[in-house]
């Protein structure tokens, strides 16, 4: 190489240093951008952990959406099961599967969704949220609320996946509007579900029914009813309100974790989306695997 042709090689490292920097940083910051497709939004009632190792008809529903929902970009799912006083964020890049409940064959406690977390996911939804502050978790993994609907749903744990925690010390009101916060996720490819059970009162079970396809109190099916009513009516004030709905809401919400996350994903629905119900049916008595599908 001659002299001059070692000096133009020494004046271009710097700038393909650059050019590489700045094709890294835009790797880093691709996944965050506008996507064209606004996501879906989903409620879905997960019911028993066993749904996770089980082909039912709520499974297979299950698997069924994961092949006609466009491929998100990372998933955030609120889930009945992480209840935390303030709101937090998952940010560890390898999420557990955390197997947090009792009494259930050895096969359900060997299931791994080894999906992967996502630091800047974290912060994107962290920074998005501006109405309280957000901590960055990395203690939390996924539990049940999650990977038993995600390891039908998207199998192959391909796709980050985070988890919104639910602050027990606010009321309904709240989540919905932080909620609102949340729905520029939807236009970056992310699909945000929000995991419990409309109807969910496990002091009155009906344990001879657990073979049962389909069995519901008289309150539970009234409960759901009317919610699925409101729902379909764009009514969400009467759902924000559900304690003052009377006797047949107080048995199927006892307490509030199971119900908020449906508030959430009612939060995200534009003024123009429709809601569709899948999985409405009624099991063991009090309880109901209604879903919502939002856009």
């Amino acid at each position: 190489m001659d002299r001059i042709s070692f000096l133009k090689s020494l004046a271009a490292l710097p700038l393909m240093s650059s050019i590489n920097k700045l094709s890294d940083l835009h790797k880093a910051i691709e996944p965050l951008e506008t996507s064209s497709i606004l996501m879906p939004s989903l409620f879905i009632g997960h019911g028993s952990p066993m749904n996770a190792i089980e082909l039912n008809e709520f499974s297979l529903q299950w698997q069924k959406l994961g092949k006609e929902l466009p491929k998100p970009k990372m998933i955030l799912c609120i889930s009945a099961h992480w209840e935390t006083k303030g709101t937090f964020v998952t940010a560890t890049p390898k999420p557990e599967t955390i197997h947090d409940f009792g009494g259930f064959p050895q096969a359900l406690f060997d299931v791994q969704y080894p999906a992967p977390g996502s630091k800047e996911w974290a912060n994107e939804a962290k920074n998005t949220i501006t109405s309280t502050t957000v901590g960055l978790d990395e203690t939390w993994g996924l539990d049940h609320g999650t990977w038993s609907i995600l390891k039908h749903v998207y199998p192959n744990a391909d796709i980050p996946v985070l988890q919104l925690s639910i602050d027990y010390t606010k009321d309904a009101a709240y989540h919905y509007a932080l909620a609102k916060e949340l729905s520029d996720l939807r236009s970056k490819g992310v699909l945000i579900i929000g995991s419990g059970n409309i109807v969910h009162n496990l002091g009155m079970v009906d344990w001879s029914k657990l073979k049962v396809p389909e069995y519901g109190y008289d309150w539970a099916i009234e409960a759901n009813t009317k919610v699925k009513k409101f729902i379909s009516e764009g009514n969400h004030t009467d759902l924000i309100n559900y304690g003052k709905q009377g006797k047949a809401f107080n048995l199927a919400i006892p307490s509030a974790e199971h119900y908020l996350p449906l508030i959430y994903i009612l939060a995200l629905q534009n003024k123009n989306e429709s809601a569709s119900f899948f999985n409405d049916k009624a099991v063991m008595g009090s309880l109901t695997m209604t879903s919502v599908k939002i856009g």
